[in-house]
């Protein structure tokens, strides 16, 4: 090492010195640009992560479609000749009975007439709703995720919205109301009245009928769009109850659009067993329809501030109203009544034959029910099975007897000699049920509801 320094100490000015100096000296393309250790690699990294151009809603797209929060956009597809709708479709991990209850408070609260709404009992729900000048689908889908990554969920929720705008012709047939015009509608006053859904729109959800302040639609007037395309399917001494509460806007049908013509067909699928939510809604809709001029025998909605007596049927419930205001008129068991094990409503559970006659009888004698027993029930309609109906219903079967042939028992099973009190009830059965409130010596049908409302069932 020593010797190394001599020579080039010698030979500091030689050429050979010059040249050793380069050799052991920085590259000099480093010197003219510095670049920090490991700061390419970060660089190609970076390339590698920028992320692709997110997919955007059209500048168009109108700002008063509801979007939920917690979904992101994955495709765009641009209206077209064939097909006028634009359609966007989005992914959440959120479940699809959340979005689903979004969806239809959105379009409740924002006063969009709702066409077709989303069925409680099904994994797929759609919504086809309307507004000023614009006709708005959406469908909302479960998902399962396949080859999830670490700790991303198990499962998505697919959301469709498709929207295109209304024909002039249509907007003008099918007029979305206005909080003021549906207010002069209002004949009580009473901001709590529950009866009809607007002619427009048979299919509402439940708060959408049960708070629509419109009158009574005349079923000859009603768009093909909204009329039962499987009555066929109905036996035929129950088509006429389902014909008569469809016209007084009792129920929320499904609606399958068919393609081409742009019209809706209503699905009432009368053989599909009926839960207690949508009991709930007929019965409250039917009742108050019935009585459209009778405020005291109305049921009123619960205030938005009760609170809630079921567990299971939360302030945020869509059906929160209806089946709360029936828990405080005391015509459904709940603590309220003084039954503390009724602590839960089971809201999609299927509705009992003992549960339709035990709801619907005090709307019926709009008195308390007579005391009961096993035998009473045996010796007068003859029941085999009588001990097998629960003891808060037996009153209630009691009562109906006393009605003769506009029992509901009978208008509905006919003559038999088996109640079948745990046997689910069918969407068919609890509309001849609902169609006649009132005993053998006073009551009021569906029928001649329509007639006292200047609209004579077809």
């Amino acid at each position: 090492m020593a010797v190394l320094l001599t020579c080039l100490t010698a030979c500091a000015n030689s050429p050979s010195a010059k040249n050793i100096e380069q050799s052991l000296g920085a590259d000099p393309k480093l010197k003219n640009n510095p670049v920090t250790f490991g700061a390419q690699e970060v660089r190609s990294s970076q390339q590698l992560q920028t992320p692709q151009a997110t997919v955007q809603l059209p500048t168009d797209f109108p700002k008063d479609i509801p979007l939920y929060p917690n979904a992101t956009l994955q495709e765009v597809t641009p209206s077209s000749s064939e097909n006028p709708s634009v359609s966007s479709r989005w992914l959440s991990s959120d479940p699809s009975n959340v979005i689903t209850s979004y969806y239809r408070q959105q379009f409740q609260a924002n006063n969009w007439q709702i066409v077709q709404g989303a069925s409680t009992d099904e994994p797929k729900s759609s919504f086809e709703v309307r507004r000023n000048d614009i006709q708005l689908k959406v469908s909302i889908q479960p998902k399962t995720v396949t080859n999830a990554a670490p700790n991303q969920p198990q499962t998505s929720t697919e959301i469709q919205i498709s929207y295109s705008p209304l024909s002039t012709t249509t907007a003008q047939a099918n007029p979305t109301p206005t909080p003021q015009a549906t207010d002069k509608t209002v004949q009580s006053g009473e901001s709590q009245f529950v009866g009809p859904v607007p002619s427009q729109d048979s299919t509402a959800q439940p708060n959408a009928t049960l708070e629509s302040k419109n009158p009574t639609p005349n079923a000859s007037s009603l768009p093909k769009s909204q009329e039962l395309s499987d009555l066929n399917k109905v036996p035929q001494e129950f088509r006429q109850y389902i014909q008569d509460l469809a016209a007084l806007g009792v129920f929320n049908v499904e609606s399958n659009a068919l393609k081409g013509n742009g019209t809706t067909t209503n699905q009432f699928e009368p053989a599909k067993v009926v839960t207690h939510r949508q009991f709930a809604h007929w019965l409250v809709a039917a009742n108050n329809a019935m009585y459209a001029n009778k405020q005291a025998l109305q049921i009123r909605l619960a205030s938005e501030s009760s609170q809630p007596t079921f567990r299971d049927v939360p302030k945020t419930d869509p059906d929160f109203r209806a089946i709360q205001g029936l828990a405080e008129a005391g015509l459904i068991p709940s603590s309220l009544s003084g039954d503390s094990t009724a602590v839960l409503f089971q809201p999609d559970s299927p509705l009992t034959r003992e549960q339709l006659i035990l709801w619907k009888i005090p709307l019926d004698i709009r008195q308390a029910l007579p005391s009961a027993s096993i035998d009473a029930v045996k010796q007068t309609w003859g029941f085999q099975d009588a001990g097998k109906i629960d003891p808060k219903a037996l009153r209630a079967v009691l009562a109906d007897f006393q009605s003769g042939e506009k029992s509901n028992i009978r208008r509905v099973f006919g003559y038999t000699t088996l109640f079948q009190p745990k046997k689910p009830v069918t969407r068919t059965e609890a509309a001849a049920v609902l169609w006649y409130f009132g005993t053998q010596g006073e009551g009021i049908s569906a029928q001649e509801a329509l007639k006292l409302a200047g609209s004579p069932s077809q």
